[in-house]
């Protein structure tokens, strides 16, 4: 005997329905993390929001943390799509232009938050509850979207070689893991720190993040130089 399918999320038969499925999956995933922390987020909660089960989410993702980093491998696409468009072409002097690219960058990130917090979540949270399989495909990916931006440095800021670029591209990943949930504490946190003898603990994510990028690219300017020498 076959179970009735359920309610508003039939099981796909065919690769482009499975497709379907899986980016309608993403999109609810998005649109809840529009509304609460990730945190808070569940393949129960999921599977809800379209009308259906678990168990439904499961044959797509195995876990949360699979479903969230296929959600961040889709949403840094898009970002990097974005930051393509946006970051300035040489032109000015290079101060100038280490300026312009680190204030665009981290604006253009402080614009996507659900972005900026699983990238946060990463190493802690979406890689210790998922299959080696998942882990290798993501890491592909990541590997890809690391040298794509890499590559759009090196087009800007053509005194820096591959090596250095790519060593400002790790670099900007660790300072967002740590910055970001400073920049955005919860609620108790917020709360103390309303004491004006806490002001200092204030933490603006574009500012801050622009500010250390281009601590990082003036450094390893100057170290590409002496290294050329």
């Amino acid at each position: 005997m076959h179970s009735a399918p359920e309610h508003g999320f039939q099981r796909a038969r065919r690769p482009e329905q499975r497709e379907v499925r899986r980016k309608a999956i993403l999109d609810a995933a998005q649109e809840l993390l529009a509304e609460q922390p990730a945190q808070d987020v569940s393949l129960r909660e999921i599977a809800r929001r379209l009308g259906g089960s678990k168990s439904g989410i499961i044959r797509y993702y195995e876990t949360r943390e699979a479903l969230f980093l296929e959600l961040l491998q889709r949403a840094r696409q898009e970002w990097l799509d974005e930051l393509e468009r946006r970051l300035p072409r040489p032109g000015s002097s290079p101060d100038d232009l280490v300026s312009r690219i680190a204030d665009t960058w981290a604006r253009s990130l402080a614009e996507r938050p659900m972005l900026c917090e699983l990238w946060s979540m990463l190493a802690s949270v979406l890689e210790r509850n998922v299959s080696p399989a998942v882990i290798r495909e993501f890491k592909l990916a990541n590997r890809e979207h690391m040298l794509r931006l890499a590559g759009m440095i090196t087009e800007r800021l053509p005194f820096l070689d591959d090596a250095a670029a790519n060593e400002l591209v790790r670099a900007s990943v660790v300072v967002i893991v740590g910055l970001w949930p400073f920049a955005n504490p919860g609620p108790a946190v917020l709360e103390a720190i309303d004491d004006p003898r806490l002001a200092a603990s204030h933490v603006d994510f574009a500012e801050t993040f622009s500010r250390d990028l281009q601590v990082l690219m003036t450094g390893l300017v100057h170290l590409n130089g002496e290294r050329t020498r």
